[in-house]
Protein backbone atom coordinates (compact mmCIF):
# COMPACT_ATOMS: atom_id res chain seq x y z
CA UNK A 1 0.00 0.00 0.00
CA UNK A 2 0.79 3.54 -0.93
CA UNK A 3 1.89 6.01 1.73
CA UNK A 4 -0.42 8.92 2.00
CA UNK A 5 1.38 11.81 -0.06
CA UNK A 6 1.36 14.58 3.02
CA UNK A 7 3.47 11.29 4.97
CA UNK A 8 5.98 10.59 2.38
CA UNK A 9 9.42 10.93 2.66
CA UNK A 10 12.05 10.75 -0.47
CA UNK A 11 12.09 6.86 -0.62
CA UNK A 12 8.55 7.07 -0.86
CA UNK A 13 7.99 8.92 -4.02
CA UNK A 14 7.49 6.51 -6.98
CA UNK A 15 8.83 8.34 -10.73
CA UNK A 16 5.98 7.75 -13.40
CA UNK A 17 2.92 8.17 -10.20
CA UNK A 18 0.57 11.10 -11.35
CA UNK A 19 -2.29 12.54 -8.68
CA UNK A 20 -5.32 14.91 -9.10
CA UNK A 21 -6.05 16.79 -6.00
CA UNK A 22 -7.74 19.74 -5.46
CA UNK A 23 -11.18 21.76 -6.25
CA UNK A 24 -10.23 25.90 -5.63
CA UNK A 25 -12.87 28.43 -6.98
CA UNK A 26 -11.85 31.31 -8.64
CA UNK A 27 -14.23 34.28 -7.68
CA UNK A 28 -13.70 38.18 -9.47
CA UNK A 29 -13.05 39.40 -5.87
CA UNK A 30 -10.33 37.68 -5.87
CA UNK A 31 -8.92 38.34 -9.41
CA UNK A 32 -9.28 42.11 -8.56
CA UNK A 33 -8.15 41.85 -4.92
CA UNK A 34 -5.16 39.89 -6.23
CA UNK A 35 -3.93 42.05 -9.72
CA UNK A 36 -4.83 45.18 -7.40
CA UNK A 37 -2.12 44.44 -5.49
CA UNK A 38 0.11 42.52 -7.67
CA UNK A 39 -0.29 42.76 -11.19
CA UNK A 40 -2.84 45.96 -11.89
CA UNK A 41 -3.15 45.11 -16.07
CA UNK A 42 -6.55 46.52 -16.86
CA UNK A 43 -7.94 42.72 -17.87
CA UNK A 44 -7.20 42.04 -14.38
CA UNK A 45 -8.69 44.69 -12.90
CA UNK A 46 -10.96 46.72 -14.81
CA UNK A 47 -14.02 44.50 -16.25
CA UNK A 48 -15.00 47.19 -18.54
CA UNK A 49 -11.61 47.25 -19.54
CA UNK A 50 -10.75 43.81 -19.89
CA UNK A 51 -13.95 43.09 -21.65
CA UNK A 52 -12.43 45.39 -25.03
CA UNK A 53 -9.27 43.29 -24.90
CA UNK A 54 -8.06 40.64 -26.09
CA UNK A 55 -9.47 38.15 -23.52
CA UNK A 56 -13.30 39.41 -23.77
CA UNK A 57 -13.34 39.50 -20.13
CA UNK A 58 -12.17 39.57 -16.66
CA UNK A 59 -8.66 37.01 -16.27
CA UNK A 60 -6.78 36.12 -13.55
CA UNK A 61 -3.25 36.63 -13.19
CA UNK A 62 -0.92 33.88 -14.17
CA UNK A 63 0.83 34.73 -10.97
CA UNK A 64 -2.39 34.27 -9.07
CA UNK A 65 -3.02 30.87 -10.46
CA UNK A 66 0.98 29.81 -9.47
CA UNK A 67 0.05 31.14 -6.26
CA UNK A 68 -3.10 28.89 -6.15
CA UNK A 69 -1.18 25.68 -7.46
CA UNK A 70 1.24 26.20 -4.80
CA UNK A 71 -1.76 26.43 -2.11
CA UNK A 72 -3.20 23.43 -3.41
CA UNK A 73 0.38 21.23 -2.94
CA UNK A 74 1.06 22.98 0.42
CA UNK A 75 -3.02 20.99 0.95
CA UNK A 76 -2.70 17.89 -0.47
CA UNK A 77 1.18 16.72 -2.05
CA UNK A 78 3.93 19.01 0.16
CA UNK A 79 4.77 16.37 3.36
CA UNK A 80 5.45 18.61 5.88
CA UNK A 81 7.46 15.99 7.63
CA UNK A 82 10.24 15.59 5.25
CA UNK A 83 9.71 18.55 2.59
CA UNK A 84 12.73 20.60 2.62
CA UNK A 85 11.47 23.37 0.00
CA UNK A 86 12.67 24.08 -3.68
CA UNK A 87 15.67 25.16 -5.98
CA UNK A 88 13.40 26.27 -8.10
CA UNK A 89 10.84 25.90 -10.99
CA UNK A 90 11.38 25.95 -14.83
CA UNK A 91 8.81 25.75 -17.69
CA UNK A 92 6.45 28.44 -16.87
CA UNK A 93 3.37 28.11 -19.57
CA UNK A 94 -0.03 29.64 -19.06
CA UNK A 95 -2.11 27.85 -21.11
CA UNK A 96 -5.17 29.55 -21.19
CA UNK A 97 -6.84 32.60 -19.57
CA UNK A 98 -8.38 31.41 -16.07
CA UNK A 99 -11.70 33.33 -15.24
CA UNK A 100 -14.12 34.30 -12.60
CA UNK A 101 -16.09 30.74 -11.90
CA UNK A 102 -13.30 28.56 -12.72
CA UNK A 103 -12.59 25.81 -10.74
CA UNK A 104 -9.03 24.57 -10.57
CA UNK A 105 -7.58 20.90 -9.53
CA UNK A 106 -3.88 19.88 -10.08
CA UNK A 107 -2.13 17.04 -11.78
CA UNK A 108 1.40 16.27 -10.34
CA UNK A 109 3.51 13.26 -12.56
CA UNK A 110 6.76 12.34 -10.54
CA UNK A 111 9.59 12.57 -13.67
CA UNK A 112 12.45 11.49 -11.96
CA UNK A 113 13.97 11.86 -8.42
CA UNK A 114 17.47 11.31 -7.47
CA UNK A 115 19.10 10.89 -3.68
CA UNK A 116 22.22 13.85 -3.19
CA UNK A 117 25.96 12.29 -2.77
CA UNK A 118 26.77 15.37 -0.90
CA UNK A 119 23.98 15.19 1.40
CA UNK A 120 22.59 11.50 1.84
CA UNK A 121 19.74 13.04 4.59
CA UNK A 122 17.84 14.22 1.23
CA UNK A 123 16.88 13.91 -2.16
CA UNK A 124 15.60 15.81 -4.89
CA UNK A 125 12.31 14.81 -6.89
CA UNK A 126 11.31 16.56 -10.34
CA UNK A 127 7.73 16.99 -11.07
CA UNK A 128 5.40 18.22 -13.60
CA UNK A 129 2.80 20.36 -11.93
CA UNK A 130 -0.05 21.14 -14.17
CA UNK A 131 -3.61 23.46 -13.08
CA UNK A 132 -6.39 22.02 -15.43
CA UNK A 133 -9.84 23.70 -14.84
CA UNK A 134 -13.37 22.51 -14.70
CA UNK A 135 -13.35 20.68 -18.46
CA UNK A 136 -9.98 19.11 -18.34
CA UNK A 137 -8.27 22.24 -19.76
CA UNK A 138 -4.70 22.71 -18.90
CA UNK A 139 -4.31 26.30 -17.91
CA UNK A 140 -0.82 26.69 -16.05
CA UNK A 141 2.02 23.77 -15.54
CA UNK A 142 5.80 24.37 -14.62
CA UNK A 143 8.32 21.32 -13.77
CA UNK A 144 9.33 22.02 -10.12
CA UNK A 145 12.09 20.61 -7.89
CA UNK A 146 11.40 19.63 -4.22
CA UNK A 147 13.92 18.57 -1.39
CA UNK A 148 12.53 15.76 0.67
CA UNK A 149 14.30 14.29 3.90
CA UNK A 150 15.51 10.69 3.58
CA UNK A 151 13.66 8.11 5.51
CA UNK A 152 16.87 6.32 6.06
CA UNK A 153 19.74 8.76 6.10
CA UNK A 154 22.44 6.28 6.07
Amino acid sequence: MSVPYKERYFEDYIVGETIEFGDYAITEEEVVEFARRYDPQPFHVDPDAAAKSIYGGLISSGWMTGSVMMRMLADHFISPLSSMGSPGIDEVRWHRPVRPGDRLRMRVTILDKRRSTSKPDRGVIHVRQEALNQDGDTVMSFKGLGMYKCRDAA
